[in-house]
């Protein structure tokens, strides 16, 4: 009766489009209302006019409820594109900062703990596996430690004097707990290296020179040019003078790396007098008042006299020279070569008197030890130490932080 008397049943009601604003909100709500109350008024005029229809409520409810609907609807597609734009900029700010944001490059002492990874774990790693083994300390304890050692390359000798160390230190610290016994061999390491030794390069004050001399294939003109580029950075002036005049290619080699590192380098031709090569280098230093000058110098063995011979030249040149000249005389040796360096020194040592040690491809090989041993074996410190293939792998050699990673403490 009642969808008869308001003619729901004959007239099909056109849906109501309805734009909800924050603004224009207010002003739709009442259009609406509005044109229902017409085409209600319109209705009841046409139907009996004794009929009594209170409409009203049933106007607030088809208008609230489209309303409502409206809303709704309205809200949740502005909610949905918040979400949307919200997560697409997210997206976008990681994806920006992810391209943006720089390598971080690694300290010195990051580099030199990837550069021993070899060693760590031949010496380390079995170490702790070792010592979980063992509750208290006993013979077969050390026994096993010397093994580990000697097969790091760092000799019987060395090896022994460690273990010596090693157990003199247990003693006086009262130890006997096989789990401590990892910390009192670092603080042993440290002081075997540390006791009267001297690490520094010494360049200051200029005039400096620095004569290198090492066999072939050991590292020794790949070192020259890491040192130019470490000297020049540190704001000083450097020339090279290519003196190993007997090797093929050597001072093509030499000239490739004074490119690199925009270093000009003194040479004669392939056979030339290696001491002559030093003159000059000296007077073009002295004309350019040059900070370092490094000379690429012998590196054979196979005649020890005619080596002997050269660098005997070599000194006296250098004396007459350049007598207030800073002087230093390096060894190169390959590290991957384990005790065969060792002997490599001892037959350089015959010949010249050598300051320092450089030892290269230490990255290269589970052998480091052979730093304790080269140390132990000829007192020549190590002075630097290559531990990769860029520009500044070639590192001063710092005891302390040597055994810091090596122990990996």
């Amino acid at each position: 009766m009642f969808k008869k008397l308001f003619g729901f049943g004959k007239k099909e009601e056109k849906p109501v489009e309805v734009e909800v604003d924050d603004v224009q909100l207010e002003d739709t709500t009442e259009e609406i209302i509005e044109d229902n109350t017409e085409d209600l008024v319109q209705q009841v005029e046409d139907q009996d006019d004794s009929s009594e229809v209170d409409f009203s409520e049933t106007v607030e409810s088809i208008s609230e409820a489209e309303t409502n609907e409206a809303v709704d609807e309205n809200v949740n597609e502005t909610k949905e594109t918040m979400v949307v734009e919200e997560e697409s900029e997210t997206i976008q700010t990681e994806t920006i900062e992810e391209y943006v944001e720089p390598p971080k490059k690694k300290s010195f002492f990051g580099k030199l703990m990837d550069g021993l990874n070899k060693t760590r774990k031949g010496i380390t790693d079995q170490i702790d596996n070792l010592l979980n083994n063992y509750g208290e300390i006993d013979d077969d304890l050390f026994e096993e430690l010397e093994e580990i050692l000697i097969m790091a390359d760092v000799g019987m000798n060395t090896t022994m004097k460690i273990i010596d160390a090693l157990r003199e230190e247990l003693v006086v610290r009262k130890i006997k707990d096989a789990s401590l016994v990892k910390d009192v061999l670092h603080d042993v390491l440290e002081s075997f290296l540390t006791e009267d030794y001297d690490s520094e390069l010494k360049i200051d004050p200029s005039p400096a020179i620095i004569l290198v001399i090492g066999v072939n294939g050991a590292g020794k003109t790949t070192s020259i040019g890491k040192m130019a580029h470490r000297f020049k950075s540190e704001g000083k002036t450097v020339l090279m003078a290519a003196a190993d005049t007997f090797r093929a290619a050597a001072i093509d080699q030499l000239k490739v790396w004074g490119d690199r590192v925009d270093v000009n380098v003194i040479s004669h031709s392939e056979g030339s007098d290696p001491a002559a090569v030093i003159f000059d280098g000296i007077q073009a230093a002295k004309a350019r008042n040059v900070d370092v000058l490094i000379c690429d110098t012998a590196g054979r063995l196979h005649n020890k006299k005619n080596l002997m011979n050269e660098l005997a030249k070599i000194f006296k040149v250098i004396e007459r020279e350049y007598p207030e000249a800073v002087r230093e005389v390096l060894l190169v040796l390959d590290a991957t070569t384990g005790q065969n360096a060792i002997q490599q020194a001892k037959l350089f040592k015959e010949t010249a008197d050598i300051t320092g040690i450089v030892l290269t491809k230490l990255d290269g090989t589970a052998k480091g030890g052979v730093v304790l041993a080269v140390n132990d074996e000829l007192s020549i410190p190590v002075k630097m130490i290559g531990v990769g293939e860029g520009m500044q792998d070639l590192q001063s050699f710092d005891p302390k932080n040597f055994v810091k990673a090596l122990m990996d403490a």
